[in-house]
């Protein structure tokens, strides 16, 4: 399974990716530091790049979260059940968790910081919608 995960702090990607390779997820993790470095990726080759589960942090400098997502939507139509956008933040606003919900590819809403029970439960969900 290919997961990214897309947060400005160095220090969360690394918790993240230990947490992942813990679930069993080690088979392809890539963290990127900016939402930029994301898009760049996956536009050089689109089928190849796209992962099945994205970790999203909102409050990002230069692009956050909320403006990843709005591209993303431009392509609804190819990333709709190929990719599981997971929304994975510090914030405890209510209003980012309604916002979460104006957006079809967002899958959930995680506060942070991530924890072994949150991904068997992603993985869990992933598999019954594939089952």
């Amino acid at each position: 399974m290919k997961v990214y995960n897309i947060d400005d702090d160095q220090i969360s990607n690394f918790l993240n990716e230990r947490i992942l390779e813990e679930a069993g997820l080690a088979s392809d993790i890539r963290s990127f530091l900016s939402a930029e470095d994301v898009l760049a990726y996956m536009q050089q080759d689109c089928e190849e790049n796209l992962p099945d589960i994205i970790f999203l942090d909102l409050n990002m400098p230069m692009m956050n979260g909320w403006e990843f997502l709005d591209i993303l939507m431009q392509h609804k139509n190819v990333l709709k059940d190929k990719c599981h956008i997971y929304i994975l933040t510090s914030s405890l606003d209510i209003s980012d968790t309604a916002r979460s919900k104006e957006y079809d590819l967002v899958s959930g809403f995680i506060h942070k910081p991530l924890k072994l029970e949150d991904v068997q439960l992603i993985l869990s969900e992933i598999e019954d919608q594939a089952g």
